[in-house]
Parts: C-alpha cells; sequence; structure tokens
C-alpha cells in the first residue's frame, strides 16, 4: 500500500470519531431544536403540528419573558462594572503582592467549585431565620433583611453570588494578560514619570484588548445562561422576580409542558449570543473584521479574475473556431 494512501486511511480513521460525535451531539441536536421550535409539543404527546413562527412571536410579546431578560441584565451590568476592579487586582497580583501564587489559587477557587455546593452556602448565609448575614446585622442593633425572599433586593443577592463565582477567573485571565505586555515599555514609562493610573490606561488596556473580549464574551454568554444560583436559591422566586431566561426556558419545557416554546426560546438565545458577540467583536478589535473583510475581498477579487480569464480564453477559442470556418 502507497504511503500517500496508508495517510490517508489513517487521517480518515482520526477524523471518524469527533465527526461522529459532532454530528450525535451538536448538529442533530441543533437541527432537531431549531425543528420542534415550530411546534406545538408538549414533550409527551407522540404527535404535534407545526404552528409556524407562532412560539418565536411569543417570545418577543411575552412580558414574563422580557421579565426575564432584565433579570439577566442586571446580571451583565454589575459583572461588567466590576471588569475595572477585576483587572486592578490582577494588576496588584501581577506587580506589588509578593508569593501572589497562593492568592493566584485562592482566587481561582470558587470557580472550580460546583455551582450547586455555592448556592447551598450562600443560602445559608443568606439565611432570613439564622443567616450568618442577619447575625452580624444583629451584632449592630439591625433588622433582619429578607435577602432571599425580598423581590427589590434578591437579584442582587444573587448577583453577588455570581460575581464571587466568577471574579477569580476573570482575574486570572486579566493576569495572563498583564503578563504578556512587554516589561520594558512598562519600565520606559514608568522611567518618563507616568503614574500608575497613565501605565493602566495607555498601555495595559490597549495590549489587553484580546483578554477584554474573552472576558465580555464570557461575560455576555454567562448573563444570558445563569440557571444553577437562582434555581437552587430561589427557584426564580418571589413569584417570578429572580427567574432568568435559561431557567425561564426550563421551566416553560419541563413545568408548563410547552417544549415548542422553550425551544424557540433557547434558538433565540443562541442567536443573541452571537449578534452580540460580532457586535462585541466589532466594537473591540475592528482591526481583525477589516483584516477578514480585506481576505473575502481578496478572494472574490482572486476568483473574479479567474472568471474573466476563463471568459477571455473561450471568447478567443469561439474567434479561432469562426476564423476557422470562414477559411475553409
Amino acid at each position: 500500500m502507497k504511503d500517500k494512501t496508508q495517510r490517508s486511511i489513517l487521517l480518515a480513521c482520526f477524523l471518524a470519531i469527533p465527526t461522529i460525535l459532532l454530528f450525535v451531539f451538536v448538529l442533530y441536536p441543533g437541527f432537531k431544536l431549531a425543528l420542534i421550535s415550530f411546534t406545538d409539543w408538549d414533550g409527551i404527546n407522540p404527535n404535534y403540528n407545526y404552528v409556524g413562527l407562532k412560539n418565536y412571536t411569543q417570545v418577543f410579546q411575552r412580558k414574563d419573558i422580557w421579565q426575564s431578560l432584565k433579570n439577566n441584565n442586571l446580571y451583565f451590568m454589575l459583572h461588567l462594572l466590576f471588569i475595572p476592579i477585576e483587572m486592578y487586582l490582577a494588576m496588584l497580583l501581577d506587580r506589588y503582592i509578593k508569593k501572589s501564587e497562593f492568592f493566584k489559587t485562592i482566587v481561582f477557587m470558587p470557580y472550580i467549585i460546583n455551582g450547586v455546593a455555592i448556592a447551598y452556602m450562600f443560602s445559608f448565609l443568606y439565611s432570613s431565620e439564622d443567616g450568618v448575614l442577619n447575625g452580624l446585622l444583629a451584632l449592630g442593633h439591625i433588622g433582619k433583611i429578607r435577602w432571599l425572599s425580598d423581590p427589590k433586593i434578591v437579584n442582587y443577592s444573587l448577583v453577588v453570588v455570581s460575581l464571587w463565582r466568577f471574579t477569580g477567573v476573570h482575574i486570572i485571565l486579566f493576569l495572563a494578560g498583564l503578563q504578556s505586555i512587554n516589561k520594558d515599555m512598562l519600565e520606559a514609562a514608568l522611567i518618563d514619570g507616568a503614574s500608575v493610573f497613565q501605565q493602566f490606561i495607555k498601555i495595559i488596556i490597549p495590549n489587553m484588548k484580546s483578554i477584554l473580549s474573552i472576558v465580555l464574551f464570557l461575560n455576555v454568554r454567562g448573563a444570558l445562561m445563569v440557571f444553577d444560583i437562582p434555581f437552587v436559591m430561589t427557584s426564580g422566586g418571589p413569584g417570578t422576580s429572580s427567574t432568568t431566561f435559561a431557567l425561564h426556558t426550563v421551566k416553560t419545557a419541563f413545568e408548563f409542558s410547552n417544549f415548542g416554546l422553550a425551544c424557540a426560546m433557547a434558538i433565540v438565545l443562541i442567536i443573541a449570543i452571537i449578534v452580540i458577540s460580532v457586535v462585541q467583536g466589532l466594537v473591540l478589535e475592528p482591526e481583525k473584521f477589516k483584516g477578514k473583510l480585506d481576505k473575502i475581498k481578496g478572494l472574490v477579487k482572486k476568483e473574479k479574475l479567474k472568471v474573466e480569464e476563463v471568459i477571455e480564453k473561450e471568447g478567443e477559442r469561439l474567434e479561432e473556431e469562426k476564423s476557422k470556418r470562414v477559411t475553409v
């Protein structure tokens, strides 16, 4: 057997398993999800009817869905406001704290703890009867606060849990970005008399656009898909005041047996994440999109020249045949 044939067989064998897994666990479920989103399937009955865009229309018209998105927006905004603090903490770990490996482990620890365990831990802290926080407030003769049962503050209580869990991984990402910046540049700025704040604005942030883009993507994705914390701690309550979009989707499917609408909500969620990520990339790293656009334009131009060349040769061939016929 020739080497080329052996290489082709080996390559096909290596690619076969991941390709099959991709089709079975990603493409087929995605196709099925999109198909069900156009039906009124209840999740049990084998028969269902196609309802066109009715489910998608409901997604944009129902007030409870918009309310859940408003709760997601609170997660996004508070995480967004926390990003400068995360960058500053990363800079402190990088420059000023000795034996920072210990602190890196400490800040990263919440991310690797199971989300359900974290939710139960904070449920104990927030308990209105014998919780730690209300116990501390009692020492200052302050009345009890209903951290998880007051509709006005429940979402803020849950966002604090989310911040505690995910801030560490953002700090580690920013720390990796800081360590990739050329130290000579920072030393030169220090010699020129630049303050820490000026170095932060003029050197660090511009050189960390890629890391910032990743953190913002994680922020958007995490805010739109937050599920475990409100599900375990409040089940979306009191009422629906802490229900997020993902929690609403799960409830629509498994509590209200409306799988068609739940699938439409999931499709809208996927499209929203993709659109927001593209817009974010255009804003933060326009040069990358410009480079890709120029590359596409170059390919189109190249193909256009090839087509023109083929047309020109075909025209010459036809002219040549025509002149031969005239001669005959």
